[in-house]
């Protein structure tokens, strides 16, 4: 069995690695413990490292909320536009089969999308470098090629379109595949398709319950000056919370996710508005804008952390109707912007105090044998 096989195992050999029953380790799949995704045949499997770091108590390597597209100059075009319709989901675009190979290892992508209509052997040998790539078991691999192509080089990884539209829609299919979603069914907001993915993240910034922090509070005040609103907010969505890590003029500390406009938000790569809420039938009804205090004007741009996945958001409100300017979107990005930096400061922060407190364990004496009276 080649090397890049021994390391994709399935529900069975999970549960011989850690010693537990079937059920056990479909339980732990499932649940979101132990990183998994599905074959086009429906069936999860798990990379072993992640196993291994489980049973080490280190944490499993998780993906990305980026995919990375080889094609033609001519063909990239179409990608972009495509991608731009996926609000979960960024694509880095290459024409150039080396850089791409760089971009992968820095991003650990969600998914690798070759496109391979006119054939061009680089593109294919790339394709045959990705599959070879054991740190890749987690990453969907997609192809676009014809009959002749797809049937020359068949592997059960890689996913078969004939052209970039159908496998923009298998990309999108597989996001919900990733992981669990976590959020009740039945919710009245729309969730991500990669929810479960996005959830981890949130955790993984430990910012959830913190106190209020300075750096924080500047981006909102400074979004609130901006823009010229009397209430601006740093957001964090839980599966049933919206969280306010900062606020500006409003004294709640969070709302249910149910009243959360940046539900919204979240699915958007720029900024989402609404110049009037109580005229949009999607907010209407909702506590916010039916009651006090009344809001009338939105406007959010997402909360993006290192892995790309919009784990919140900076918005700004009003209490009554108007536009956004060209000028104040781009600023609200921009801050937004900031505010991801300092998202991912904070876990990187994290990650390293984690690290060094497990250095610190392993380089610990071991206890002296206690003396016998």
């Amino acid at each position: 069995m080649a090397k890049a096989q021994k390391d994709i195992l399935t529900t069975a050999d999970t549960a011989r690695l850690l010693g537990v029953s079937v059920r056990t380790a479909q339980l732990l799949i499932e649940g979101g413990s132990i990183p998994s995704w599905k074959t086009p045949g429906g069936h999860r499997r798990v990379y072993r490292a992640d196993i291994e770091a489980l049973i080490e108590g280190r944490p499993p390597s998780l993906l990305s909320a980026t995919a990375v597209v080889v094609a033609s100059a001519g063909r990239l075009p179409d990608y972009e536009l495509l991608f731009a319709g996926i609000g979960e989901c960024t694509a880095e675009l290459f024409t150039d089969t080396h850089a791409a190979l760089l971009a992968i290892g820095a991003t650990r992508p969600c998914a690798v999308l070759v496109d391979l209509a006119d054939a061009d052997p680089l593109r294919l040998a790339f394709l045959h470098s990705v599959l070879a790539d054991p740190s890749l078991g987690h990453s969907r691999i997609l192809a676009v090629a014809d009959g002749s192509i797809a049937a020359a080089d068949r592997h059960d990884r890689v996913i078969r379109s004939g052209t970039a539209e159908q496998a923009v829609a298998a990309l999108r299919r597989s996001l919900a595949d990733a992981g669990p979603v976590t959020v009740p069914t039945g919710t009245a907001f729309p969730i991500a398709l990669n929810e479960g993915q996005r959830l981890a993240a949130l955790e993984r910034t430990g910012l959830l319950d913190t106190a209020p922090e300075e750096a924080f509070d500047r981006v909102t005040w400074l979004a609130a000056q901006a823009l010229g609103a009397p209430i601006s907010l740093l957001t964090l969505l839980t599966p049933t919370r919206q969280w306010f890590k900062s606020r500006f003029g409003l004294d709640l500390p969070e709302t249910p996710r149910s009243w959360a406009f940046c539900n919204y938000t979240i699915l958007q790569k720029r900024v989402f508005a609404v110049e009037d809420l109580a005229a949009d039938p999607r907010f209407a009804d909702n506590p916010a804008v039916a009651g006090e205090p009344g809001f009338r004007f939105y406007a959010g741009a997402p909360i993006l952390d290192g892995a790309g996945f919009a784990v919140g958001s900076l918005c700004v409100i009003d209490c009554r109707p108007r536009g956004l300017e060209e000028q104040e979107a781009q600023a609200l990005l921009a801050l937004a912007g900031l505010a991801s930096a300092e998202v991912r400061l904070r876990a990187t922060e994290r990650q390293l105090r984690e690290a060094l407190r497990q250095a610190g364990r392993r380089a610990e004496p071991p206890s002296p044998a206690r003396a016998g009276p």
